[in-house]
């Protein structure tokens, strides 16, 4: 099979553009809007976001996330505590997160401190989850070594007659963080890569500092 050309590989921009008062002064408001247009357009996962953690010496990791919440207090998803994300958030309490709309050509940018939410919230979320979730969630053993496939299949097994009858309880090493809204920046495609990109910094007192960044 050829080999693609990715140096030649490129669309062109030539949506709306994104201008400060389109913007506003809300950030939170502005995300909504564009989720609900991610929505309404019909974006496979408009939910999904590249979540990016560091160890404390700086070596990064990313992978794909679902977003389960948001308001002024930050982005909410849930993981096992104990995976790599979680154990290096759990050392280095910082991350970032990216969320590309493509068909839009819309993409935003969060960068802040990570906390775990409530256990009442993280009870809430599990609870809502289909049952085949919340049974994986118990039997997997998330980011470590296994030996194959049979093991995780066993440790189903095992999880299911563990809980038959009955609901299955959200284990103690599972559960929600929250990435606070330190910063969050929105990008629009533009032609000839003159993209807009606003980002909105929180100040100590909770209020927005709104600037624009050359693209």
């Amino acid at each position: 099979m050829e080999t693609p050309d990715l140096a030649r590989m490129r669309s062109e921009y030539a949506r709306d553009g994104l201008d400060e008062s389109a913007a506003g002064d809300d950030p939170v408001d502005l995300f909504t809007r564009w989720l609900d247009d991610a929505v309404a357009a019909g974006v496979h996962e408009p939910n999904a976001m590249a979540l990016a953690t560091a160890t404390p010496d700086g070596r990064p990791s990313s992978r794909i996330v679902l977003l389960k919440g948001f308001d002024a207090s930050g982005l909410v998803f849930f993981t096992g505590y104990g995976s790599r994300k979680g154990r290096e958030l759990a050392a280095n309490p910082f991350a970032a997160a990216t969320m590309l709309w493509h068909p839009l050509q819309r993409q935003v940018r969060v960068e802040g401190a990570v906390s775990q939410v409530p256990a009442a919230a993280s009870d809430a979320y599990f609870a809502s989850r289909p049952r085949g979730s919340q049974i994986g969630a118990v039997a997997s053993p998330q980011s470590q070594a296994i030996d194959d496939r049979a093991v995780l299949e066993q440790r189903v097994a095992q999880v299911e007659q563990q809980f038959a009858g009955h609901d299955v309880e959200r284990p103690a090493e599972w559960g929600g963080y929250r990435i606070a809204l330190d910063s969050i920046e929105f990008w629009q495609g533009r032609v000839g890569r003159l993209h807009d990109r606003l980002r909105f910094v929180r100040s100590p007192d909770d209020t927005w500092a709104r600037e624009r960044l050359a693209p």
